[in-house]
């Protein structure tokens, strides 16, 4: 069984992930703007997924909000049970616990709802296993990972020098704001919180996480689920939207189909070509030596400037 593979936070690639999974009319939009606002503005937020550098905690450190083991039984939480699964996991668990069966909006398809009632009755543990053994959650997952034509044998697991990142999901269920993270324990209850206070509720939330860092770390990313624009646009004959949103999605399939291309190959055989006619014209040593000055000429320019220098 093949393993799972790092993708990126991108709004493009999360929306069509899910929409192959089978989920329908829904869409993921980077945040940009860290206030309520701005979320009220794209309503309606089924939830968030936040990414961030992994810091492990410190023993004395206490949780921000309190844990919900009860709520653990009730929706749907998983542990993270293998690397590399927790963007999927999280986004799971936002839609897992506001689908339609579990009383919120989202048609989450066929396969996703049978695999949340084969998991219903499961402990957190067994759901995260039982996710991560999900060959078609697998497959779908990796399909949006970038093609890698290389293939590193020292692979080696990080080290606490490292930099790893991580996903977390914030949403409103039944009332309260939970954060679910599956290498917590339980859902991390942050009060309550109905759908139309989220936007109000989480930000402070989310400011107080990013404040647990240096001023100088910026290497966060924001995407909110929202309900597919289109929808609402098409309801009230907004055309323009309806078009900017579909020219939008057709950028964002031209993009999913670049990472999943290995231009390694096509590279080479340009290259080859070229090569092939510079040959034949008789001016390949011309431009060989013509691209040794241009180089010598950048490597100068980058003195001047204090850059540095390369290796010859």
């Amino acid at each position: 069984m093949s393993g799972w593979n790092t993708i990126e936070s991108d709004a493009g690639v999360f929306t069509y992930l899910v929409e192959n999974l089978g989920v329908k009319n829904v869409q993921f939009e980077e945040i940009i703007d860290l206030s309520p606002d701005y979320l009220k503005a794209i309503a309606p937020v089924y939830g968030v997924i936040f990414l961030f550098k992994y810091v492990s905690a410190k023993p004395d450190e206490e949780v921000d909000g309190s844990y919900d083991f009860d709520a653990a039984e009730s929706i749907f939480f998983a542990n993270q049970t293998i690397q590399n699964a927790c963007a999927t996991q999280a986004i799971l668990s936002v839609l897992l616990n506001k689908n339609m069966e579990a009383g919120g909006d989202i048609h989450i398809g066929e396969s996703l709802s049978e695999f949340r009632e084969f998991t219903q009755a499961f402990p957190a543990d067994l759901r995260g296993e039982a996710l991560s053994n999900s060959e078609l959650i697998r497959d779908v997952h990796n399909s949006f990972a970038r093609s890698n034509p290389f293939i590193d044998e020292n692979t080696r697991a990080a080290t606490e020098e490292d930099d790893v990142y991580h996903f977390i999901a914030y949403t409103p269920i039944n009332g309260v704001l939970y954060e679910l993270d599956g290498l917590q324990a339980a859902p991390i209850s942050h009060g309550e919180c109905t759908d139309e206070d989220f936007p109000e509720k989480v930000i402070p939330v989310l400011q107080r996480r990013i404040g647990r860092y240096p001023i100088t770390e910026i290497r966060f990313n924001l995407l909110a689920l929202i309900q597919d624009p289109r929808l609402r646009a098409a309801e009230i004959g907004d055309e323009e939207t309806v078009r900017r949103e579909a020219d939008k999605r057709d950028a964002w399939q031209w993009e999913n189909a670049l990472r999943r291309h290995n231009f390694v190959g096509f590279a080479h055989e340009v290259l080859k070509d070229v090569i092939r006619l510079k040959v034949k014209e008789g001016t390949y040593e011309q431009w060989i030596e013509g691209a040794k000055q241009e180089m010598g000429k950048r490597i100068e320019e980058r003195k001047a400037q204090g850059k540095g220098d390369y290796e010859d």
